[in-house]
This record gives structure tokens, sequence and C-alpha cells, in this order.
């Protein structure tokens, strides 16, 4: 099935595609009366979405919450997570989540914070590329106040992004920061208010579809690297997938484009 197909089947996750950019499609999460709290069925639907990502022509996604929501994600849903023993939550934990799939999404995912992202949220946003939010977003890891910690990988991908220090704080005492602060220590890229929110979004997610499909799949691969592995092993992984586009179609035609100084039509895509 293709992207599209498979988003008019989803109750929860809604797809545009090419709305604003060529070749980036934007995810919607879509549980506003609940501010998109990650459920089963958002989680088992974002997960599908994501799978037909691979086989389509796109080069970028935007990854938001539902408008009339006031979240970009507000969690967990609560109720489920009351329900469950410890068996039920390690057979709920399985992988790949949709944090793994975000992750390992062979593009660039844009995280367009709308509003907060809290708890499994904030693990959502995490897992993306890149953080663009919206000066009233609010972020945090509040699963402490629950008598839980972070299970979405956020004891992990927070200290690499932040710091350990900033991540102890924000986990072991729940408490929310806004935006600004959130950029002030790398949890976000940008901030911006009303009137520029969407024009960055999709300029920075225009900026990335003009690009070759392989070589942004390569890049980002290596980039994630960088905090999976030491500096030897990194250099020596950049260094074979470097070589490895010497033999795409893409790098011929990147570097013919430049020397007759016009823009290139990426064979991979």
């Amino acid at each position: 099935m293709s992207i599209e197909e498979t988003a008019a089947d989803c109750e929860t996750v809604n797809v545009s595609m090419g709305d604003r950019v060529e070749k980036v499609a934007t995810i919607e999460l879509y549980r506003p009366d609940a501010r998109n709290a990650l459920n089963a069925q958002l989680r088992q639907e974002l997960k599908q979405v994501l799978e037909e990502v691979p086989d389509s022509d796109l080069r970028a996604l935007v990854l938001t919450g539902a408008k009339d929501s006031g979240a970009f994600v507000a969690g967990a849903d609560v109720n489920e997570l009351r329900e469950r023993n410890a068996l039920e939550q390690r057979e709920a934990s399985k992988r790949p989540r949709v944090y793994e799939c975000v992750d390992d999404c062979p593009m660039p995912v844009i995280a367009r914070i709308n509003g907060h992202a809290l708890g499994g949220g904030c693990e959502l946003i995490q897992a993306c590329d890149l953080r663009i939010a919206h000066e009233d977003a609010k972020i945090g890891q509040p699963e402490i106040n629950l008598g839980i910690m972070p299970g979405g990988g956020g004891t992990q991908r927070l200290p690499r992004l932040v710091g350990e220090g900033h991540a102890m704080r924000l986990i072991l005492t729940g408490k929310l920061i806004d935006a600004e602060e959130a950029a002030d220590i790398g949890l976000v890229d940008e901030v911006y208010g009303d009137d520029d929110f969407d024009d960055r979004v999709y300029d920075l997610a225009a900026a990335i579809a003009e690009k070759s499909p392989v070589a942004l799949e390569f890049a980002k691969k290596s980039v994630k690297a960088a905090s999976r592995m030491d500096l030897e092993t990194g250099i020596e992984y950049e260094a074979e997938l470097f070589a490895q586009l010497f033999a795409t179609g893409d790098k011929s035609e990147g570097i013919d484009a430049f020397f007759e100084d016009r823009d290139p039509e990426w064979p991979s895509g």
C-alpha cells in the first residue's frame, strides 16, 4: 500500500503529501480530545504509516500534533498505563516502537512542536532529526510524578541531546520547561511565534527536499552513529558510507550539475 492509502485507513493519523513543499509529507497525530496522547491505536497507526515511507518518493517528513488539540503529544495514555502489570508493559515495550520507527526512518524527520510535548511526546521529538518549537510549547518528562520513569528512550536520548545534568534535572524533577529554555539547553533547535513558525518549518523541509535522497539517508545514518560509536569506529563508518556514495548516480549528477551551474536531477529520487 502507499502511504496515502495506509493513512486513509487510520483514525488517529492524518497525512498530507506535498501540500506545502513537494516531496515532503506532513504526518499529523490526531487525538484532539486527548491532546494526542499516545494510546495503542495511535502508536500502531503511526508505525503503519512510517512503514510505507521507504517505498515512497518522499525526501522529508514533518511530524506534528493536531492543530486543534493544543499539543504535539501530551504524553502516553495514562488510562492504559494504569491497567498494565509488569508483564504487559514488557510486551508493550517490545521494539520497534514508534520511537525507533521515527529514529530509523531513512529520511529526515522534522518535529513541528505546535504545543506541549510531554512524556512520550518529549521522547518522540527526541527521536526526530530536527526540532522546531512554537513559542507557547511546554516540554518535559513528568513521568516521575506518576511514580514511573521515561520508558520510550528518554533516559538515553535526552542526555545525548542536552547533557547528563540537564537530563537529570528534567527527569528527576518532572518539571516542564518552556520552548526558549528548551532551545537554550539544546532540546529543540529553534523557536518561533505564529508569524514565522510554519514558514521556518517548511523552509527547512524545502532545503532538505532539494538534496539527493541517498545522500540524505547516508548522512542521517552517519550523524546518528556519532552518539552510538566511539570516535574511531564512527570515523571508519563515515568513510565507508562516503565511499559507497561514489557508486551512485547521484554523486555523478551532483558534481556534473555543479560544474554546469544547474540544479541537479537526482537519479535516486
